[in-house]
């Protein structure tokens, strides 16, 4: 039987949530990147789908400051889904961050069932070592590891090399914690896995890739040090785990 699985986007976690015990959300670039940062600095971070009239109806009810566009951060307004932004913006006990994919999928996830994580090059080993002594994945508990993706203009999924790195780097250390056999990867997790194996500038990749040069030149670009922190190995020893509608860090 499988331990531990990996699928992709929310239509994968969908399918993949009534048959694990846990399941694990990895947006590199950049929610959960953000969320790292953010639970650091002791925030409660609580996930919803995208920043509208309703995100801030969500914000008010559970009282908490609500992130807004990388562009529009400003005096006001200075906590946004930009790591960096979070990181220099004053502390906020709890905050609503948005975002269509890392986001979305955790927000849907916490009405599955399953205890719901959030993973990222800057915390993968903290996550796996965490996973270890809960004892998931093993056939008895299993995991999946969701690489959430980003969109194409149709809204189509379109594979994000940054999540599957990050994921790769979670079933990797996790595998490498526990005996191989008691784990059981299947073949997908296995080859997500290979590919953070055989990485060797995990950094320089993200910054190549398609997400990475989005952030970092163009029109959309100006946001090199969000990749930068994203690039953060092992940098953070919190585990986010969705509690009570919110990320706090696990004990």
């Amino acid at each position: 039987m499988t331990g531990i699985r990996f699928e992709w986007g929310a239509a994968g976690a969908r399918h993949v949530a009534p048959h694990v015990s846990c399941l694990v959300v990895v947006d590199v670039l950049s929610f959960t990147t953000a969320v790292s940062v953010a639970v650091d600095a002791g925030t409660r971070v609580f996930p919803y789908r995208w920043r509208d009239a309703s995100a801030e109806e969500y914000a008010a009810r559970v009282g908490a400051a609500l992130a807004v566009g990388r562009r529009e951060v400003g005096a006001g307004t200075p906590w946004s889904l930009s790591p960096a932004a979070l990181r220099r913006a004053p502390f906020t006990p709890r905050l609503v961050l948005p975002s269509p994919n890392g986001s979305a999928i955790a927000a849907e996830a916490a009405g599955l069932g399953v205890t719901v994580v959030a993973a990222s090059l800057r915390n993968a080993r903290a996550v796996a070592q965490w996973l270890t002594t809960q004892e998931y994945g093993t056939p008895d508990r299993p995991l999946a590891v969701v690489a959430a993706g980003e969109q194409w203009p149709d809204g189509s999924l379109r594979p994000a090399l940054e999540d599957q790195l990050g994921a790769g780097a979670v079933i990797s250390m996790r595998r490498d914690l526990g005996d191989l056999g008691a784990t059981h990867p299947s073949p997908e997790a296995a080859a997500a896995a290979a590919v953070w194996d055989t990485t060797a500038d995990p950094a320089t990749m993200l910054h190549r890739c398609h997400s990475g040069r989005e952030l970092t030149q163009g029109a959309h670009g100006g946001f090199a040090e969000d990749v930068d922190i994203a690039a953060e190995l092992n940098g953070s020893k919190a585990v986010p785990v969705l509690t009570d509608g919110a990320f706090t860090a696990a004990p």
